[in-house]
């Protein structure tokens, strides 16, 4: 895979980018559609392939949802040492150089103009992930190689990423507008969301704007684009809208780490954080999540980050459930949701930026979360348990609600933590950073080497390549 780094920082990474896409990127005599349904299909399921694992075996060790008990430098914080895990960065830049391929040849050809509005889309979602976990990146020069001879891209400032030309916000506010002025006939191939349908994809750009704006809202004043958003009504509502795509039951198209030797799969464990949020709040959806402990038969968890040479008995901990290896087709890689979207509305009503009744919101998230992990609600759930509304811990009862439904997609639950605090992570029992929470990753080595000049800016701005200086929007 770090072939695939970043198209464009060096002559031999173009080549062997554009290498293995030759046909797709270069050839003339292919229709233009064709080349863009193929490649189109590639960035969101390789995507949501590469991240699914990632998601898993490194995603979940920051949010603490899992404990690793070997080959667990990560788990004790050390993210420059990746072992099954900890590389977003390649993963991220090798769908960003596919999408922007798309992006180009929709604007260069009219036949292919219906790919314009999704690839806008993507290029968001894309960014933003990235920019969340690393800070300042190469964004607005980067994946330019091929076009544009830009083999060194500079990094660029968060807040510009997200708030400037041609950034998160405007790339979003684009892709609706051009969605909505689409006049042509050709269907938009390979949407492996949708279906090709552009309205639903601009239900789900206005959901990502809700996430986008939320987030930066310590930075920003946000208040009057999102009641736009929410007058307009034009956003994930239902389960039947969310961007997701399914997994199958076997290979080729099954959840990536379910194909793992069972050596690998069997050193993640239920993390104590996860028994004690769940064992507080009665959960049922820990019956989908994870599996009981072999010896005992209960829900125990271990405390994240062992010393690997701990002494301990793994069949007295719980393991991930069956939906993570044997009954992958009831998985989904979750992009956006109707029940995120939710919480999203339901953390904007609490913070007076829209005028609604967050627990009504709340509420709604919550039983859209247990329909998406296939679980009944309790009746006495929302009622009057743990889980039910209290407006003096709203907060705290939506980011924790969204980092239970949220287990496995990327690295979701760490950026909310570190956004919001909740829910209250412990501390590692074996930290490899000083006993410090890391609050963003560090820039891959192979920086150095490709992008000597840049990354010693960057890493200049971040202590050092810091793990511990915290992005532009966290003033948690």
């Amino acid at each position: 895979m770090k072939y695939l780094l970043l198209c464009g920082l060096t002559l031999a990474t173009l080549t062997s980018c554009t290498e293995d896409f030759s046909e797709v990127n270069t050839n003339a005599n292919a229709p233009s559609t064709v080349q863009n349904e193929l490649l189109f299909r590639q960035v969101l399921y390789g995507y949501g392939n590469a991240m699914s694992y990632e998601g898993f075996v490194a995603g979940n060790l920051l949010s603490q949802h899992f404990a690793m008990i070997d080959f667990n430098l990560l788990d004790r914080h050390a993210l420059s040492s990746p072992q099954e895990g900890g590389n977003p960065w390649n993963v991220l830049y090798t769908a960003l150089r596919d999408n922007e391929t798309v992006l180009q040849q929709s604007r260069q050809n009219p036949a292919a103009a219906v790919y314009e509005g999704p690839a806008l889309v993507m290029k968001a979602y894309l960014a933003m992930s990235l920019t969340d976990i690393f800070g300042d990146v190469p964004y607005f020069e980067a994946v330019r190689g091929r076009t544009d001879g830009i083999v060194r891209p500079a990094y660029d400032r968060q807040e510009d990423i997200y708030l400037g030309a041609g950034g998160i916000l405007d790339n979003l506010r684009q892709a609706i507008d051009v969605m909505d002025a689409y006049q042509g006939a050709l269907p938009l191939g390979g949407d492996l969301i949708y279906g090709g349908d552009l309205d639903a994809w601009a239900r789900f750009a206005n959901s990502l704007r809700l996430k986008v704006l939320v987030r930066i809202s310590g930075r920003v004043d946000v208040a009057q684009e999102i009641a736009g958003i929410f007058a307009d009504d034009r956003y994930l509502s239902t389960p039947e809208q969310d961007a997701t795509f399914d997994f199958t039951a076997g290979p080729p198209n099954s959840f990536a780490f379910a194909t793992a030797r069972v050596g690998i799969f069997n050193v993640f464990l239920m993390s104590l954080t996860a028994e004690r949020i769940f064992e507080r709040l009665d959960d049922p959806r820990v019956d989908v999540l994870y599996r009981p402990a072999s010896n005992t038969g209960q829900f125990a968890g271990i405390i994240n980050g062992i010393d690997a040479a701990t002494s301990i008995v793994p069949d007295d901990y719980a393991r991930p459930g069956r939906i993570w290896r044997e009954n992958t087709a009831d998985l989904n890689f979750n992009y956006l949701t109707s029940w995120e979207t939710h919480f999203l509305l339901a953390e904007a009503a609490l913070r007076g930026f829209i005028d609604a009744d967050p627990q009504v919101l709340y509420e709604a998230g919550v039983r859209q979360a247990f329909e998406y992990w296939q679980t009944p609600l309790p009746e006495q759930y929302l009622q009057d348990g743990p889980g039910a509304w209290a407006p003096d811990k709203g907060l705290d009862r939506i980011i924790t609600q969204k980092w239970i439904a949220g287990i496995g997609n990327g690295y979701e639950g760490w950026i909310e933590w570190r956004r919001t605090g909740y829910p209250e992570l412990l501390p590692v029992s074996a930290s490899l950073n000083s006993g410090l929470y890391p609050v963003r990753f560090p820039y891959p080595a192979d920086e150095q080497a490709l992008n000597l000049e840049n990354y010693q800016r960057a890493a200049a701005a971040t202590d050092g390549n810091s793990i511990n200086v915290p992005v532009w929007w966290d003033v948690n």
